[in-house]
């Protein structure tokens, strides 16, 4: 598959997810076909996700600038038509306390509040757009995997209420019941904010609205080339030059290494792998999820998982490191052995989808929002760890934005910092394996010693 740290993008001979989602989508809508000329742009970018979709659409609804998108598939293609469904108020990796600890509580509420506009930016689109996404009630949690990890999550809880002035509430192993069965169920935290959705249909409806206020969207049209000349960027495509002198860089976990130097080891694409059961019967729903909400527990590794409208059980987490292995059948199995010992009345349960994508994760496990420098009127975002569906069209806005001349301000101040480039970048991947490997191990004292 598809390589961020092989391949320069990617390219038809790249097969499309055996995804769900493809599964039950409508239809792709209708687009500005491949690049077939040389053609100048007010804004170009790079990326047909969330991010870059979003920005398109701003650029249009806010700004009255025409953007032209260079998407390399079809839109959404990446992981904006991949993910696990949950839009939530977060972005990155790193947990409250040690960002509180390392930035200051002005900072974190600051970061706090960028997060929950972003929900509410998708919020506003699905409403304002009429967007048929299948949108589910809201409800969030984090559930305890190990009785010893529900003291954490009483400590978030107070954190949650007294630093950022958020009404989460910890739920007792008994509160679970009737919301989360299994033996992995001790105890969960409570986030009234957050809900799933069909994170195509999703993008699907982002991409027709940014076409709506004058956006181009041009699939099967990679960038292949890119040259400065003056102030204008010269982007080659098979078909043919996008000259624009304000590019936004949009591809997140699916950035290249070859794309453009100054963007090289900025982030880590890792690969994330969901599956899909079939529907599952009603005992089956009682014993595991009676509950639609959003769900992810407290491994070292975590998974997160959903019951879907039509009863099947969705369930994600990390296994594969490069995309050369990430076919293999044991990473699906590894997937199916969590699910069936969180839930083991699903033991013997079919697996209908199996597929995987890259999320960004960055030096500082931070998601960024940046001029980048040297490159003159050059912007891009990302590194949201796999925790992005709402808060890349957040950010797609404030690049849209800055692309318009007007400065992005946020008592953030992280996030509009340039990330820091990995080093050794070739041994990137060795690293990965390593931590990966010690939080396997992790996770599995736990587990002994939790009997």
């Amino acid at each position: 598959m598809y390589d961020p740290l092989v391949h320069p993008f990617p390219d038809q001979q790249q097969s499309n997810p055996d995804s769900y989602w493809l599964k039950v989508s409508r239809s792709e809508p209708e687009d500005d076909g491949v690049v077939a000329e040389d053609l100048d742009a007010d804004v170009a970018i790079i990326g047909g996700g969330y991010t870059g979709l979003s920005a398109a659409l701003a650029l249009g609804r806010d700004h009255g600038i025409k953007a032209t998108v260079l998407e390399a598939r079809s839109s959404a293609w990446g992981c904006s038509g991949r993910n696990g469904s949950f839009a939530r108020i977060s972005g990155g990796r790193v947990p409250w306390s040690t960002l509180v600890k390392t930035y200051g509580a002005e900072v974190a509420r600051a970061y706090f509040g960028e997060l929950r506009q972003g929900l509410d930016t998708v919020r506003a689109l699905i409403a304002d757009g009429s967007v048929d996404c299948d949108k589910q009630p809201d409800g969030v949690y984090k559930v305890a995997t190990f009785a010893s990890h529900a003291a954490a999550l009483k400590r978030e809880e107070e954190l949650y209420n007294t630093v950022l002035g958020y009404s989460a509430r910890y739920v007792d192993a008994a509160g679970v019941r009737g919301i989360h069965e299994g033996p992995e169920s001790h105890g969960a935290l409570y986030l009234p904010d957050g809900f799933s959705l069909d994170p195509l249909k999703f993008a699907q409806g982002v991409h027709h609205m940014a076409r709506s206020h004058g956006a181009r969207v041009h699939t099967n049209s990679p960038v292949v080339g890119w040259k400065t000349q003056g102030n204008v960027h010269h982007l080659a495509t098979p078909g043919g030059t996008v000259r624009a002198r304000r590019v936004i860089v949009a591809t997140n976990g699916y950035t290249s290494s070859h794309l453009h130097s100054r963007l090289a080891a900025r982030v880590l694409p890792v690969h994330s792998q969901i599956i899909v059961t079939a529907p599952m019967t009603q005992a089956q729903v009682d014993a595991s999820l009676p509950s639609g909400s959003c769900m992810f527990d407290t491994r070292g590794l975590l998974f997160y998982y959903r019951r879907l409208p039509d009863n099947r059980m969705l369930f994600g987490g990390r296994s594969a490191i490069s995309g050369a292995d990430a076919a293999a059948p044991r990473h699906r199995q590894y997937l199916y052995e969590a699910m069936t010992r969180k839930f083991p009345a699903l033991a013997g349960i079919a697996v209908e989808n199996w597929w995987g994508g890259w999320v960004a994760v960055t030096r500082n496990s931070l998601p960024f929002c940046y001029q980048v420098p040297g490159l003159g009127d050059v912007f891009t975002a990302g590194g949201y760890a796999g925790s992005g569906v709402s808060f890349s069209i957040h950010l797609g806005t404030k690049l849209a934005m800055m692309a318009a001349g007007k400065p992005f301000e946020t008592g953030a101040t992280f996030l509009t910092r340039e990330p820091e480039r990995y080093p050794f970048a070739s041994f990137i991947r060795l690293g990965q394996w390593m931590a990966y490997r010690w939080l396997h191990a992790k996770d599995a004292r736990e587990a002994r010693r939790a009997g």
